[in-house]
């Protein structure tokens, strides 16, 4: 393009969860700004939580999101029994994964199918996709309609699930019940494994991340991590991590930018870093179930892959992962005696993660000895990431500035999917200023 000055606006970003946009400076010939507009209006959960008993974050934290409600769920629960010193017996915490499985699933499931696939096959929504991809596009709802139902037994309600209390679940599903979806889960991994391999055979645009993006994931001693113990990362320009959630806060920051309503994530050492199911492969590909271990394997899926366009793969190796895992659940499950152990408030301040299907969800809370909550924070995935995806358009506009407008806004918007922003969850911050002056014409204020 001969342009000197050219200017790309995305004014409302398509298939993503949210309303964002994307805002594109090219000057002489050079990229000179891309922002990642969020304009969602904050929530305001955080305020929300402030003064409201310990037992109620759960169900608080679940309205953040209808996509994962499971994540925040089990990030607020774990933060809050790791201060009152409560640990799960194992049946319970079985359970739980069983229920983050179904979360996995429903999530992955919709984005790679209804969210991204038609990006890679020139379609513009899931509909138009459907009309020649009859049968892939069933397949595909098919397996959300399982994780749903998943969700729906153990948490009690497919979406803002309501099972789910300190110490365990209000109500253990029934073994019939849970007998059953094992049998569906059982029939349902053949489906996933093909879903891999078709997804692994879409065109994947060239692209890499830069090497000094850091990739960050949950990490535990012999599960692939929903619901991991410490924090790890690649190594690169900041010498790689490995900490407890207490200590998250002394390696990682937000601050706010001008042009979104969501925080912009950043490591105290430096740098950007990206967290979701590229990292999570990266870092633990070794406990991955046998069956996704071996379809990965299949399709050459590489641990230390950073094309950003091959994520829509990793997730489905992930819906083969979480479909074999409730099968392990569900196939060995006795309902337990108890759903649930006390837990009696503690003051002071508990912190917890868990893995989001878009990737590390942290929770803090601080309480007083009654177990009134005094402040609450929670650092969701995509304010994580969001200066990554920034820097990555920034790159991928440089090697594509040779195609013309409209073909560089679709593969910018497509850029955008491969990190699957959930923008709604993450418009929790706002920078108020109160501007009190006692007239008009600018007197000194009150």
């Amino acid at each position: 393009m001969s342009h000197s000055q050219r200017r790309l606006a995305v004014g409302q970003l398509a298939r993503v969860e949210g309303e964002g946009g994307i805002d594109v400076r090219i000057v002489g010939g050079e990229v000179h700004e891309v922002r990642l507009d969020i304009f969602e209006p904050p929530r305001f959960f955080e305020g929300f939580l402030r003064g409201r008993a310990y037992t109620e974050p759960p169900d608080i934290t679940a309205r953040i999101c209808g996509i994962c409600p499971v994540a925040y769920q089990m990030s607020a629960v774990q933060a809050i029994e790791s201060l009152c010193g409560v640990s799960l017996p194992a049946p319970l915490r079985a359970l739980r994964s069983a229920l983050y499985c179904g979360e996995w699933i429903e999530s992955h499931t919709l984005h790679v199918h209804l969210l991204h696939a038609p990006d890679f096959l020139g379609y513009e929504s899931a509909i138009a996709m459907a009309a020649d991809h009859r049968p892939e596009v069933e397949r595909g709802l098919a397996l959300k309609q399982l994780g749903n139902d998943l969700v729906e037994v153990i948490g009690g309600r497919a979406v803002h699930p309501v099972n789910v209390r300190l110490g365990g679940f209000y109500k253990a599903p029934s073994k019939a019940g849970m007998r059953a979806l094992g049998e569906r889960l059982r029939i349902a991994l053949d489906d996933a494994e093909d879903i891999v391999r078709w997804v692994a055979s879409l065109p994947m645009p060239d692209h890499e991340l830069p090497d000094e993006f850091a990739l960050v994931a949950l990490r535990h001693p012999v599960e692939y991590p929903m619901l991991g113990d410490r924090v790890v990362s690649t190594g690169g320009p900041v010498p790689a991590l490995d900490i407890g959630p207490d200590e998250y806060e002394a390696h990682f920051a937000e601050h706010q930018a001008p042009h979104s309503t969501a925080l912009h994530g950043q490591m105290l050492a430096g740098g950007d870093y990206v967290v979701g199911p590229m990292a999570r492969f990266a870092l633990n590909h070794d406990h991955l179930s046998p069956r996704a271990r071996a379809v990965a394997a299949e399709v050459g899926a590489q641990p230390g892959d950073r094309n950003p366009f091959r994520t829509i793969v990793t997730r489905s190796i992930e819906v083969v992962h979480a479909c074999e895992t409730a099968l392990d659940v569900c196939a060995g499950y006795e309902q337990p005696e108890a759903a649930a152990v006390e837990v009696a408030p503690r003051a002071g301040v508990g912190c917890g993660w868990s893995e989001a299907p878009r990737g590390l969800l942290w929770h803090r809370y601080e309480l007083d000895p009654e177990g009134t909550i005094l402040s609450a924070r929670i650092v969701p995935p995509t304010s994580q990431h969001q200066p990554a995806i920034e820097h990555d358009l920034h790159h991928l506009v440089e090697e594509h500035l040779h195609l013309d407008d409209a073909e560089l806004e679709r593969l910018c918007g497509q850029a955008v999917r491969n990190f699957d922003p959930c923008i709604s969850c993450a418009t929790h911050a706002l920078d108020i200023r109160i501007d009190r002056r006692s007239d008009l014409r600018g007197g000194e204020g009150e």
